[in-house]
């Protein structure tokens, strides 16, 4: 199936994970300074998929090298049609050191395994643990880069801990609801790496609300996605 943004379509045919609402968040979400010396050069999309977060910020960083690496070959193909830069790789043999890291990560660890195989490697946390994803990120990351992810709430706790044993420190916060009645269906999350012991960082704490009083996007969600939404 075809998707067509603003400025870029993704195809999603050969994926095992189709394009959905996290990456889209994901992407328009990251937190990217700009200035001179902290605009990301080099980026690294892990679990790229069909390329969709990468295509994001290839348009919102249009000076960045960009490249995604997956371990599904079909959907390391599909990411290359889309324009992609991306490798068929595990992130534990992956080389290299970027700016800025994001990843829409498998997140089922508990539940009933999918009997699709494609999909059940795409969403189980077997083949890519929350603490291999933060080890392996901080293993990559330039000084004083980032770390951007989306994943369940529920991991919120889980996650920040396996962070702080990397010196990766939460700078934005981000708790996402479907609807303002409902518990938070997802957390938004920005780390930046340090090796210093004095570095002290202020985290940006905040909710987002996908849904208004109508069904319809919030003017919060329209807002953020207004670049890359038709």
């Amino acid at each position: 199936m075809s998707f067509r943004f603003k400025q870029f379509f993704i195809e999603d045919s050969k994926c095992a994970m189709k394009v959905g609402t996290d990456g889209v968040l994901l992407g328009a979400w990251v937190p990217i300074p700009y200035t001179i010396h902290h605009t990301p050069h080099t980026i690294l999309d892990i679990g790229t998929g069909s390329g969709l977060i990468a295509r994001m910020l290839m348009q919102r960083c249009p000076d960045a090298e960009v490249e995604g690496i997956d371990i599904d070959a079909a959907a390391v193909e599909q990411a290359k049609e889309n324009g992609v830069k991306a490798s068929c790789v595990k992130l534990q043999d992956w080389q290299g050191t970027y700016d800025l890291i994001v990843s829409n990560p498998p997140y089922f660890q508990n539940s009933l395994k999918n009997p699709d195989k494609g999909r059940q490697t795409a969403r189980h946390t077997d083949t890519l643990s929350y603490e291999e994803l933060i080890v392996h990120s901080a293993r990559l990351l330039n000084e004083d880069g980032q770390l951007a992810i989306i994943l369940p709430a529920e991991a919120e706790a889980e996650v920040r801990r396996l962070a702080a044993v990397q010196n990766l420190f939460l700078t934005h916060l981000t708790r996402v609801y479907s609807k303002e009645t409902k518990p938070a269906r997802r957390v938004m999350m920005a780390f930046e790496i340090t090796r210093s012991r004095d570095h002290v960082v202020t985290t940006k704490t905040d909710t987002l609300i996908l849904e208004d009083e109508k069904g319809g996007r919030s003017a919060a969600y329209s807002e953020l996605c207004k670049e890359f939404y038709l």
